[in-house]
């Protein structure tokens, strides 16, 4: 019943259940409590999920790996990473140990303050360890290298990773190139790119978006109209984001007539602006209210 109402959202009640029920001197079981605690964090409610996780203690019950990862990706999400790593600390000191799913997340929340030293530390100790790693760790490393604009160590991954041919799918190789072109490494980006149809790989709406974008950013905006019209050759339909990210570099070169020319194909296509879009326009009119007489397409808009 607990769990139910913890489901609909209704945490409150759900612990009121569980008081009664130990007052009847029924014990919850932990994946009660898990749910209690998933609940709390998942509304940013961290005391509550921690009073929920101590009483465990209290009570002699033994948290499971569950219940750490719960409380530590609350932590994380909240960006409290010193409270996060107390708690993947205390999880080896009571003879236990993190799985692929802590690491996962500590790494998350370790790049997301920018703590790479420390996030360099646990994937050498997982690797000291022997623990099986997924793709997802390799990503989650992936992006925090990139973010940081640690390039090498981002390569140097990729290249052992794909030496051991350990990771073949088109996700990884998205990552990789949208790292590169974040970089300002569009050569390299490119040259990832293009090696994936030798190894049999089909790039996806996302690997076509990236690299758009990544000409985008340089401004190379014949080139990333190449890909556009590549992508569709191939079968593979453009979207929503596809759109957006050249409307947002034509906005960023202030490029606007092209962006007016180029609208008329997005806005067939039925295609909108995003809030990212739509916040660079406003910053360009901003500027340039006469942006808005180059845009005819926008006062229909508006008018509608």
């Amino acid at each position: 019943m607990t769990d139910g109402l913890c489901k609909e959202g209704k945490v409150e009640d759900a612990e009121e259940v569980m008081e009664h029920m130990v007052e009847k001197g029924v014990e919850p079981n932990i994946i009660t409590y898990n749910a209690l605690m998933d609940e709390y964090c998942l509304r940013g409610q961290l005391g509550r999920a921690r009073r929920i996780f101590d009483s465990l203690i209290d009570k002699c019950i033994e948290p499971d790996i569950f219940s750490y990862n719960i409380l530590i990706k609350g932590y994380c999400k909240k960006q409290k990473v010193d409270e996060a790593m107390k708690l993947f600390c205390e999880i080896s000191q009571k003879g236990s140990k993190p799985d692929i799913v802590t690491y996962n997340t500590i790494l998350q929340g370790l790049f997301e303050v920018g703590r790479t030293g420390d996030a360099k530390q646990i994937y050498s100790e997982m690797l000291s360890a022997g623990t099986k790693l997924d793709i997802y760790i390799h990503v989650t490393l992936l992006n925090g290298y990139y973010k940081y604009g640690l390039v090498e160590e981002a390569m140097t991954l990729f290249n052992k990773l794909e030496r051991n041919k350990e990771y073949t799918n088109i996700a990884f190789y998205s990552v990789v190139i949208n790292g590169l072109c974040k970089n300002g490494k569009l050569n390299k980006a490119y040259a990832v790119f293009k090696k994936l149809s030798f190894i049999g790989l089909l790039p996806n709406v996302r690997t076509y978006t990236v690299m758009i974008n990544g000409f985008c950013l340089e401004g190379l905006f014949d080139e990333a109209k190449y890909i556009l019209r590549k992508m569709e050759d191939n079968g593979c339909t453009p979207n929503n984001v596809t759109y957006n990210v050249i409307v947002q570099g034509f906005l960023r070169c202030n490029k606007i007539s092209e962006m007016a020319s180029f609208m008329k194909e997005m806005d067939g296509r039925g295609f909108s602006f995003d809030a990212t879009t739509t916040g660079f326009l406003i910053d360009v009119v901003r500027e340039n209210p006469s942006v808005l007489d180059m845009i005819p397409e926008l006062h229909s808009k508006h008018k509608k």
